[in-house]
């Protein structure tokens, strides 16, 4: 122990967030994935990560899906899903001329996303969708009404937005955002444009806001945040930013513990663990262990909100899918 005193040794702790992991939409779309494949047998083809996260995907693929970025990668008379992220209409008329078979596992809470943005266009109107240029989830919602959005990269893109009549605007947002940047975002447009109207509701969604809710707790107590996640995960990112600004010295975004830096731990007394809403626990219980190996073995959990959201599984799951691929084949 050294010259360390008892009570000093003991001080070191973990604040694990809660909710954390998986949220109903991800659930949903890699049972989907594995049902489908129980169901049809391999292969079935995902158009695009299932969900952002390298081991869910690693860990399908064994089980014999094949990931592709786009739909003509899919040979004719094959299954086709699509990821938890939703595509554009564009998507579902080239898995048409494709001849496939979907399955279409885009969570309901960026579907509600996508009918604001087809029922806003309808009437007209300009809309500013918020979020991040290149985001799968931006490219589908984008594609139901291409020349009515404009994307809304942040509070610094405000200044170069440019409506057709700034009495008919209305903005909405990638599910996945941070909270609090994106409400300065709002702000700054109705500054610029007083007539903004808002989405019905808020499309943020509850697990978005609820994981940055139990971040924000623990980043105000814990010298070092370590967020579990893979770097292509939106909502994860904005953890590690939501941790540094409620106080954090530190937060990093890992994989499992194979990426976490011993140097990291350099006099820090408590640690705050979380993890992204694509994340399976036992990705968390390996930070854990890696943790209370050196020392910081001593866990509570912050639990500012509970989660009870389950969403069925997509109703194409209940039809004989192989049968509609073979028979698309010869029409």
């Amino acid at each position: 122990m050294g010259h360390m005193t008892a009570a000093a040794a003991f001080a070191r702790r973990v604040l694990l967030a809660a909710p954390r992991g998986y949220c109903a939409g991800v659930d949903r779309a890699v049972i989907a994935v594995e049902e489908a494949l129980k169901k049809y047998g391999a292969p079935v083809y995902v158009r695009h990560e299932i969900v952002h996260n390298k081991y869910v995907v690693k860990m399908l693929e064994r089980k014999g899906a094949i990931f592709v970025e786009r739909t003509e990668e899919v040979p004719a008379g094959n299954i086709v899903m699509f990821s938890a992220h939703g595509v554009s209409p564009e998507v579902h008329e080239e898995a048409a001329r494709g001849r496939l078979a979907t399955i279409d596992a885009t969570c309901p809470l960026v579907t509600k996303v996508h009918k604001e943005a087809v029922r806003f266009a309808k009437e007209d109107y300009d809309i500013l969708l918020i979020g991040h240029e290149g985001h799968e989830e931006v490219i589908g919602t984008t594609g139901e009404a291409p020349e009515h959005i404009t994307l809304v990269d942040g509070p610094d893109d405000v200044d170069k937005v440019e409506v057709r009549d700034p009495d008919k605007i209305v903005w909405l947002s990638q599910t996945t955002l941070s909270v609090d940047e994106t409400m300065e975002t709002v702000e700054r447009l109705q500054e610029k444009f007083p007539k903004l109207i808002s989405p019905p509701s808020d499309d943020i969604c509850y697990a978005t806001q609820n994981r940055q809710t139990a971040v924000k707790m623990i980043g105000a107590d814990s010298e070092l945040v370590i967020v579990v996640g893979s770097q292509n995960s939106s909502n994860s990112k904005r953890l590690v930013e939501v941790a540094v600004g409620a106080g954090a010295d530190a937060s990093y975004l890992v994989d499992g513990p194979e990426e976490i830096d011993e140097a990291w731990l350099a006099g820090v007394t408590t640690v705050g663990v979380t993890s992204g809403a694509s994340v399976p626990e036992v990705l968390v219980d390996g930070v854990l262990e890696w943790l209370a190996e050196r020392g910081y073995g001593d866990v509570d959990v912050v639990q500012p909100v509970q989660e009870s959201i389950t969403f069925s599984l997509p109703k194409e799951l209940r039809r004989d899918l192989r049968a509609e691929a073979a028979a698309a084949l010869s029409d």
